[in-house]
């Protein structure tokens, strides 16, 4: 269980490598074998050499792999690579997007705090933050992000983090992370933002002010739709003893011989969720589905195609007398285009969202007419994908939620993928045209 060897940090990003050659490289040392592709290490267990090794394992004493439920070889590779690419200094690698998020906050929060998230996002989360939690004692205030104060104003000693997403699902709002993050740090307050959407080549929200990043890497890094996994990244940076409200990191912890984890930096939040998080909940990835998130190796190729080939697409339905609207915040008149402009420079992504003149059942009619769009609930496929969020994702939110959220009957969801973006427009024109 490889815990106090984060403290080195990751040495591809010391030596600043860019992007593209990070996706390729960072992570990984050639192992004896040789093999130039990462191995998959499928194993579940790992022998000690004796019983004290075993025994300084156990007590974070010595590096190493305990079970795979806590490291493995091939996962490692993803954990490091992933942290290279936002510029974190350590990262852990989970089963889902979902894992990571929701050991993201029981890492940090328990029965009796809160934390205070933007309404704008996914409707899993917003369940696990709304219905999950409160469960645990975890309260989520949900506020309207557009404005920043709006995190502040709902901010009380019991605040143990701020939540938003880089890009929100489905809404494709942009937040200011540089005013929230002021906010947080002004409080002693982790900032957290799921940067799914967003991907590390589009947004590094820990060079703007962000303390963790997490991923579902189902979407973007994976790229192909075949794997599930979830990352939390952390930028080494927060003062746990500074803040003086997460005594979990600054109380020495007795089932590790008096470890205090604030201790760790720069990896203190990862270790954490590895030694108790991860331990006891088992939220683990397989070594099989790590090695399939490789793909993240074309992940700055794969997101330009398909940056390139969503503005076309929404030039052409901007123009199209059946479209009632657009929300992409590249678009002129979007309200978030300066925040577009400050924050995304190599554009804001694949996902956006429409609705037709004839409302929510012409909307309907367009997914059925569709040929290259699959209709399913994921995005950032190398497919284009399409869906109607208010009846699928959404469906379990009130109709006061979805308004918070910001999910209107009509809205339709369209994840641009790789393919010709002139067939993908052809598909449109003519399903446009039956309606």
């Amino acid at each position: 269980m490889c815990f106090r060897k984060w403290k080195r940090g990751l040495t591809m990003s010391e030596k600043k490598y860019h992007f593209e050659t990070l996706q390729v490289h960072a992570g990984q040392t050639v192992d004896e074998t040789g093999a130039r592709a990462v191995p998959i290490y499928q194993t579940t267990s790992y022998v000690f050499k004796d019983a004290k090794q075993a025994a300084d394992r156990f007590s974070l004493k010595e590096p190493g792999n305990i079970y795979t439920r806590l490291t493995n070889p091939t996962t490692e590779v993803v954990d490091k690579r992933v942290a290279a690419l936002e510029h974190g200094t350590a990262g852990i690698t989970l089963a889902t997007g979902s894992a990571a998020i929701t050991a993201a906050i029981l890492n940090i929060a328990q029965e009796g705090d809160e934390i205070v998230s933007a309404s704008t996002i996914y409707g899993g989360t917003y369940d696990l933050f709304a219905v999950t939690l409160p469960k645990l004692g975890i309260k989520t205030r949900f506020v309207d992000p557009d404005n920043p104060a709006n995190f502040e104003k709902q901010i009380n000693e019991h605040t143990k983090a701020l939540y938003v997403e880089s890009i929100g699902n489905p809404g494709i709002n942009l937040v200011d992370f540089k005013a929230i993050a002021k906010i947080a740090h002004k409080h002693g307050i982790l900032f957290i933002v799921d940067n799914t959407f967003g991907t590390p080549y589009l947004v590094k929200p820990l060079d703007l002010g962000a303390d963790v990043v997490v991923h579902s890497a189902t979407k973007f890094i994976g790229g192909h739709g075949t794997t599930m996994g979830g990352v939390i990244v952390e930028n080494g940076k927060f003062d746990y003893k500074a803040s003086g409200r997460y005594p979990g990191f600054t109380t020495p912890n007795s089932q590790y011989d008096g470890l205090v984890f604030a201790d760790l930096a720069p990896a203190a939040l990862t270790t954490k969720v590895r030694a108790e998080t991860a331990r006891d909940l088992g939220a683990t990835i397989s070594p099989f589905n790590s090695f399939l998130l490789q793909g993240l190796e074309s992940l700055s190729l794969r997101v330009e195609r398909h940056v390139a080939n969503t503005r076309k697409i929404v030039k052409f339905l901007n123009d199209h007398p059946k479209v009632a609207w657009i929300n992409y915040p590249e678009l002129a008149d979007s309200p978030y285009k300066p925040l577009a402009n400050e924050y995304f420079p190599h554009g804001v992504g694949s996902i956006f969202t429409l609705g037709l003149k004839g409302g929510e059942e012409a909307g309907k009619e367009l997914i059925s007419n569709l040929k290259l769009f699959s209709l399913l609930a994921n995005v950032a496929d190398a497919k284009s994908l399409i869906i109607h969020p208010a009846s699928t994702p959404h469906a379990q939110l009130s109709p006061e939620e979805l308004k918070a959220a910001g999910v209107t009957p009509d809205l339709i969801r369209v994840s641009v993928g790789i393919e010709n973006a002139d067939d993908l427009i052809a598909d449109l024109d003519q399903a446009l045209a039956k309606i």
